[in-house]
């Protein structure tokens, strides 16, 4: 890869250092809840309503399955989510939001893009890291910007 600025080499140290700085703004709105970064990459997987597997939220909140089987028992314990075993694969579980848990996630992504409001919004920019990503992750070829 090339040392010239604006190269695929740049990529890395700088999206961590946006990511870090972005997480902690949103780490200040969810603290006041309780709540992790973790937790709300979980909260906003699961708020699609299809119910996810336990291994695939694990891949995408980007948790050891140890991890994420606490963290999910948390959410439980807090009627954010449920678990129901999966109606096709019976070795499966499923997370799902609950009632509570999609009323939360709704409010808090209010709260979360208040925060966040004089920043700017680059719909490019979010597509590019989209095509960024599908180029990385083969297996996220198919999903569309903003999943």
């Amino acid at each position: 890869m090339s040392d010239l600025p604006g190269s695929a080499a740049d990529l890395l140290p700088l999206l961590t250092r946006a990511e870090r700085l972005l997480s902690r703004r949103v780490g200040g709105v969810l603290a006041a809840e309780s709540l992790t970064i973790e937790a709300w990459r979980v909260l906003c997987l699961l708020a699609d309503g299809l119910g996810h597997p336990m291994s695939e939220v694990a891949a995408e909140a980007s948790l050891p399955p140890g991890t994420l089987t606490k963290l999910v028992d948390q959410l439980v314990d807090r009627n954010l989510v449920f678990r129901r075993v999966d109606p096709i694969d019976r070795r499966r579980i499923r997370a799902y939001l609950t009632v509570r848990g999609r009323r939360e996630h709704e409010r808090l992504s209010a709260r979360i893009r208040d925060e966040l409001a004089e920043l700017p919004g680059d719909a490019d920019l979010a597509a590019r890291l989209d095509e960024l990503i599908r180029h990385l992750d083969p297996k996220r070829r198919h999903v569309p910007v903003g999943s």
